[in-house]
């Protein structure tokens, strides 16, 4: 069960969680690599995962080998329920391959708009979308019409796939965006204008497809990612990054812990915690459970002595820093550990503590093969154990297997992220002398809240086209639930200097909430008479986080 899924780690298994799948490991998938896992042989120049692991994983099936653990497990808590083996995954993945190349029209390199929550469908757009090189750029499901319009004309994606819940916001900007041809929907309610119907077209579709040769360094993802500055940057991943990794890095990782098949409809979970991700929890048979801190502490705002969780051995928080009294809270009430996975959008989990490390309270693990993962100071020189600096990763000679390819149309952070031979993350640390790293916080203004990034650039410009707005700054400030939440501080404009605060700072939410994701809006507003700046008249943000957290 997980909150967010890369689309390899559906089908990762290991042994000691999995025996069923044990033969997987040693079938000729992983024979096929071991020369490259022991470092004889150099990486492949060509490599799909769909045609290289889930279609011969299905063959493993088709010759009397299946599993009785599917390949995707999905619920939603409504009753709604989806198996699929690896060789169902793999019809229907390829169906939905010819509709993107004989309907959409697209071809390899071409880009698509995938604005999906996690349903079923999106691990078939995904896979699809491996199958024949067509670029998939996966979107959260709230984004706004400015969001959409955004990622649209940044990206020149030609085609856009989503739910009935976005096709008026999507019809809204699509005028605008002159590279979108096609559109879209799944919905089971017919035909909408200007629309084509994914679930029919699906049951129509042909189930043969010849699988693209894709290159290791072929691009396989785009995600959008905040910055500190500026509108979100394009981070490209390859298909080795996303696809190849896992099975190299499974010899090094088999102590590790992974992802199981069961998948919860995240959004359903986050809205329901008051029972429903408990009874999933304690109804089926998930072995580990990862998600942000946001739901352990939902989870245990609740009762929880009345539900057991029989099969539950293993809990993984990542996405944002956990506090030590949830982590205290929850093996007292559950007798479970949690383990504490760190990474970033350009870098994959770069950092974890596997299930036979000693955990150390307060720590996220240990470097993850094959990063090698420092504390550096300015000038990138290596600092000694117990040592405060920013975290990063060497890139140079060889940038290692599972990074990011680069920041699409964005020279400038490319160069702003790299210094020496290494990758700033951005987040400070300290690693202690069994090289255990431990995070601070970050080095720029990047909000953390619910697992989200939100750049204080996006929530400011919102809000400066308010009237009411005359300077305003965005910052994360603690919350008991969240970890963070995004608070504003806003210097009113003189016709607004008497307005009653509290349905202006209402108005303001509303205004935030109508203009971008709902996800950013300033869950807190403080009205202040000036903002600290510097002597050239830069907002000191840093000045504003530091007295939130009683830094000062």
């Amino acid at each position: 069960m997980k909150t967010s899924l890369s689309c390899y780690t559906i089908w990762k298994r290991i042994p000691k969680l999995f025996p069923r799948y044990s033969r997987y490991l040693s079938s000729p998938i992983a024979a096929q690599y071991e020369a490259v896992i022991q470092g004889q042989d150099p990486l492949p120049e060509y490599f799909n995962f769909a045609s290289d692991v889930l279609d011969k994983w299905t063959q493993i099936e088709k010759d009397g080998k299946r599993s009785s653990i599917p390949a995707l497990w999905w619920v939603n808590g409504r009753g709604a329920e989806v198996r699929w083996s690896f060789e169902e995954m793999g019809l229907h993945s390829r169906k939905v391959a010819n509709i993107l190349i004989d309907r959409c029209g697209l071809r390899k390199g071409d880009r698509i708009l995938v604005v999906l929550s996690r349903i079923p469908e999106w691990w078939l757009v995904i896979m699809a979308c491996i199958r024949t090189g067509i670029v998939a750029i996966p979107a959260t499901s709230q984004v706004s019409a400015k969001d959409i319009e955004y990622r649209l004309k940044a990206s020149g994606a030609k085609c856009l796939i989503t739910t009935e819940a976005l096709r008026s916001t999507v019809d809204s900007v699509a005028p605008q965006c002159a590279s979108l041809k096609t559109k879209l929907l799944v919905s089971s309610d017919g035909k909408q204008e200007g629309w084509l119907n994914f679930d029919e077209l699906l049951r129509e579709a042909p189930a043969n497809h010849t699988c693209v040769k894709t290159k290791m360094n072929d691009p396989m993802l785009v995600y959008f990612t905040s910055g500190t500055t500026g509108a979100p940057k394009m981070v490209e991943h390859s298909q080795g990054s996303l696809g190849f990794r896992p099975i190299i890095c499974q010899r090094y990782e088999r102590n590790s812990l992974e992802i199981p098949v069961k998948i919860h409809h995240s959004e359903f979970i986050i809205r329901s915690a008051n029972g429903r991700a408990k009874l999933t929890l304690s109804q089926f048979p998930i072995t580990a459970f990862l998600s942000t801190p946001t739901l352990f502490r939902i989870l245990l705002r609740e009762d929880l002595t009345s539900f057991k969780f029989k099969s539950l051995q293993y809990c993984i928080s990542g996405g944002e820093p956990i506090s030590l009294e949830v982590v205290e809270e929850w093996k007292n009430k559950t007798g479970l550990d949690i383990y504490q996975l760190y990474g970033q959008t350009e870098t994959g989990s770069i950092c974890s503590v596997s299930k036979e490390m000693k955990i150390k309270p307060g720590t996220m693990g240990k470097a993850l093969f094959p990063y090698d993962v420092q504390i550096v100071d300015q000038e990138a020189n290596i600092l000694p154990p117990g040592k405060e600096g920013e975290i990063a990763v060497r890139i140079k000679p060889e940038r290692p297997l599972g990074f990011f390819t680069q920041y699409i149309d964005a020279p400038q952070k490319m160069a702003a992220t790299t210094r020496g031979d290494f990758f700033l993350t951005g987040d400070r640390g300290v690693m202690d002398e069994d090289g255990y790293f431990r995070f601070i916080g970050r080095t720029d203004d990047i909000i953390k809240s619910s697992g989200y990034r939100i750049g204080p650039f996006e929530v400011e410009s919102v809000l400066l086209k308010h009237p009411a707005v005359a300077e305003v700054a965005a910052v994360s400030s603690p919350d008991p639930v969240r970890g963070e939440v995004v608070k504003a501080f806003v210097v009113l404009s003189t016709d607004y200097a008497t307005h009653n605060k509290e349905k202006l700072t209402t108005e303001l939410q509303e205004h935030v909430k109508r203009m971008t994701a709902p996800y950013k809006y300033p869950r807190k507003v403080e009205f202040v008479q000036q903002l600290p700046k510097s002597q050239t008249g830069k907002i000191q943000r840093n000045e504003l986080r530091d007295q939130e957290f009683g830094r000062v």
